[in-house]
């Protein structure tokens, strides 16, 4: 990590639980915007630590919030098989209303510090966490959403219940979409059906296909590692920010 870039493990409010959360934010004094970073399947992980901080290196201050706590505190794997099965487990036990209240304690976190605007943060998501990225961009206080490959919005949501992408309607930010075509997980339909919502709703968005990229493209620790794909998303992240935040 730069020296440019602080770090430390904090804890948020959500409910009444108290949850850790992986806190990146610049050295230098100012006033910057707010990004909650929400984790893949495998936890919050060395990657999801680095993005954290190449978020703050960008500028921001950057939270990851442990989603998994209430059935694994701290939990964090590798990409192996092994790490894979145990996430996916976790995954399977969350609800949506807890995740949405995870979120938003992480947003609180943001707002109440000092060197953070007001007004309003940035969310981000990877796999399961693109998920939960379209779900908490339904929250009043997400001015804008970065979600990578996200399966099941279309037809599921967690815990049971209607499709996360009935709730499309209810997203007050801008939102920007990232999936490869090689995904096994997200069919070119179900994409087509997010876009679709999102234009029938008036949503500010852009959503970006990469023809030769699979499911976690944009991670350096996965073999599905697309550099080309993951440079250009990258900087459309911060297109994004950059204007909304």
């Amino acid at each position: 990590m730069s020296s440019l870039v602080r770090s430390a493990t904090v804890s948020i409010t959500s409910g009444d639980l108290s949850i850790p959360a992986y806190l990146a934010e610049p050295s230098r004094e100012g006033h910057f915007g707010g990004v909650v970073v929400i984790q893949e399947v495998f936890g919050v992980n060395s990657h999801i630590r680095d993005v954290t901080e190449r978020i703050a290196g960008a500028g921001y201050v950057a939270i990851a919030p442990h989603i998994y706590h209430r059935q694994a505190p701290h939990f964090e794997v590798d990409y192996t098989d092994e790490g894979l099965t145990q996430g996916r487990q976790y995954k399977t036990g969350t609800h949506a209303e807890e995740l949405l209240s995870d979120v938003q304690g992480a947003i609180d976190f943001l707002l109440a510090k000092d060197n953070v605007r007001p007004g309003g943060v940035g969310c981000i998501g990877f796999c399961f966490g693109g998920h939960v990225a379209y779900l908490a961009a339904t929250l009043p206080q997400v001015k804008a959403t970065a979600s990578f490959y996200g399966a099941g919005i279309v037809n599921s949501t967690p815990g049971g219940g209607e499709p996360t992408l009935s709730r499309t309607g209810d997203i007050g930010g801008t939102l920007y979409g990232f999936f490869g075509d090689q995904d096994p997980l997200i069919s070119l339909e179900e994409v087509d059906q997010m876009e679709e919502a999102l234009k029938a709703h008036q949503v500010p968005h852009q959503i970006f296909r990469y023809p030769d990229a699979d499911h976690g493209f944009f991670c350096d620790q996965r073999y599905s590692y697309n550099a080309a794909a993951a440079q250009d998303a990258w900087e459309r992240v911060l297109d994004l920010f950059s204007k909304t935040l």
